[in-house]
């Protein structure tokens, strides 16, 4: 034991956790913890707003693989991270937020910046934990990093008030930490297993569809050798992009609303789905009678509470992704030899990617966009997306080898998360550049964020697809709401060139796909921070769309 403040502690235990970075915005509520800062040599990255920091600690993790750390003092400035939290806490990011609090003296009394963020946030994270004396803040910080990047990573919130920052005690700083009730599975059972190679080993017509829990747990090569294996195509929902290469015989791409052609036209032709770390969300199933109507479904995740939530399975696995797929590829494997490649089904697969890659190729159209930046990034390089119509189209024609190559907000679908993230993702990986696909609608809610790119020397690049309009709602408004448009139209925009130039970043505008690549490759030989301002047709749609309330099959190709 040893005598020191609860500030101290908070420090040494985030030391101990292997902490690097602090992004965050401080306040009064926090002032003995930045204090203590000063004898530490994790580096604060001071942010510009707390949603912008959060997302910084957000692309940290899943860059990483690390828990990301968010520090924001109390009132507005833990309110202020609640979208952040919610974002990564629905995409299964670690992400340790630690808020400052009113003295515990002053708690319900509504004082000056104070709020009840335990219940606020109850919904959005993980756990939540509000320490009570200054003794309890290792084992609360220490619990925090536990439960956020066990299991089913997640976002964890820990509440300190002033006083226990102060307030010296004999601290102990345990190197585990246990709870009832809580006792990650990631072993899966060894008879849920043999169930599903058998049916996997019988299947006629397997198909795979990967998500996000398939790139977590590190189970990409397991997944190709399985699929391959059973020459089963895969599909990937928006979390799982990078589970296969885009390039495999058997990828079938994104699934779901804007799925490619190949995954929309095959999935449901199944008799046989596996389903490898993926909850069914709406926007990859479409609707649910025209979602592999005939397959028998196979369900592995980590989580057990996303199994037969939303999509009965005949066979549950309950457990680390890798693992089952490890065990089932080696059950499969004593049941049925490996196939040939089956030509007919690559062919079909060829025709429908070809389908997909010329629905738009004017010069500027969003796909050539996207493939243009592509082409000007680095074989080993990572891209973010904000969220609107330059995400799906980033989805579905951003060519990746692997995972840990795109990273997007998926089930909050947070505008704005792109350009922050890109700076955490950035200080996690400073060897390899950093590209946000942006749309101005996305851009403009945090471009705030240049600042602390420019000034942390965290150079990252920033193309926004500029339409003039928030582009997804305007293309439902064309679709289905006979071209009423209401509330799309964005507040004048500045001129995002002059912009960039005035946070001391690059300022580019590019009207061809030439001037994109040019300027790319211009930002990452010079090490710059670069905004690339594309002007784009407000009227152009993403394609494939799935009408609201069809199925995978009933995909619009075109036409408004």
């Amino acid at each position: 034991m040893t005598e020191m403040t609860g500030a101290e502690a908070y420090v040494k235990a985030l030391e101990k956790e292997g902490v690097k970075y602090l992004f965050g915005v401080t306040g009064a509520a926090i002032i003995p913890i930045c204090d203590d800062l000063l004898k530490s040599k994790i580096r604060y990255i001071g942010g510009a707003h707390e949603q912008g920091s959060t997302h910084m600690a957000d692309g940290y993790a899943r860059v990483s693989g690390h828990p990301g750390v968010v520090q924001v003092t109390s009132g507005p400035g833990a309110t202020n991270i609640v979208t952040g939290l919610a974002t990564a806490q629905l995409d299964s990011s670690p992400v340790v937020a630690l808020t400052g609090q009113v003295p515990l003296s002053m708690v319900g009394t509504d004082a000056f910046q104070e709020v009840d963020i335990i219940g606020i946030t109850a919904s959005v994270t993980k756990h939540n934990i509000q320490v009570m004396e200054a003794v309890e803040i290792p084992h609360a910080i220490k619990s925090a990093f536990y439960i956020s990047s066990t299991g089913r990573k997640g976002a964890v919130l820990v509440d300190i008030p002033k006083d226990t920052q102060t307030d010296k005690a004999d601290m102990v700083f345990p190197d585990k930490v246990e709870f009832r009730g809580y006792h990650p599975n990631i072993e899966p059972n060894s008879q849920e297993m043999h169930w599903a190679a058998t049916l996997l080993a019988k299947a006629r017509r397997p198909v795979i569809i990967a998500g996000g829990g398939a790139i977590a747990s590190g189970a990409t090569m397991e997944l190709i050798e399985l699929a391959e294996m059973l020459q089963a195509p895969v599909a990937t929902s928006l979390m799982g992009k990078g589970a296969i290469p885009s390039n495999h015989p058997l990828s079938l791409g994104l699934c779901g609303m804007h799925g490619r052609c190949e995954a929309n036209y095959i999935v449901p032709e199944a008799d046989v789905l596996l389903v490898v770390g993926a909850r069914f969300s709406d926007r990859t199933t479409g609707s649910l009678r025209g979602f592999a109507p005939n397959a028998r479904i196979i369900h592995i995740d980590v989580d057990r509470s996303e199994i037969d939530k939303n999509v009965d399975s005949i066979t549950r696995i309950v457990g680390d992704a890798k693992l089952a797929i490890r065990g089932i590829r080696e059950k499969v494997a004593q049941q049925r030899n490996t196939g040939h490649t089956d030509e007919d089904l690559v062919k079909r697969i060829k025709e429908f990617k070809a389908q997909s890659d010329t629905l738009n190729t004017s010069p500027l159209s969003g796909p050539e966009v996207i493939r243009a930046i592509r082409r000007a990034m680095p074989p080993d390089s990572i891209v973010v997306t904000d969220v609107g119509q330059h995400q799906m189209w980033a989805a579905q024609h951003y060519d990746v080898r692997g995972p840990g190559e795109f990273f997007t907000s998926g089930g909050l679908g947070t505008m704005g998360w792109g350009t922050p993230a890109a700076i955490g993702a950035k200080a996690a990986r400073p060897d390899l550049p950093l590209l946000n696909i942006s749309g101005d609608g996305s851009f403009a809610m945090t471009e705030n964020n240049l600042a602390i790119a420019v000034d942390e020397g965290f150079p990252v690049t920033v193309v926004i697809l500029n339409n003039g309009v928030l582009g997804m709602v305007a293309q439902w408004q064309r679709l289905f709401y006979n071209r009423r448009y209401s509330t799309i139209q964005r507040p004048k925009h500045p001129d995002f060139v002059k912009l960039a130039e005035s946070y001391g970043a690059t300022g580019v505008k590019a009207e061809s796909t030439k001037q994109i690549e040019t300027a790319i490759k211009r930002s990452i030989k010079e090490k710059q921070t670069t905004v690339i301002d594309v002007p784009m047709d407000p009227e152009e749609n993403v394609y494939p769309m799935i009408p609201p309330g069809m199925g995978l099959k009933d995909i619009l190709l075109g036409g408004a």
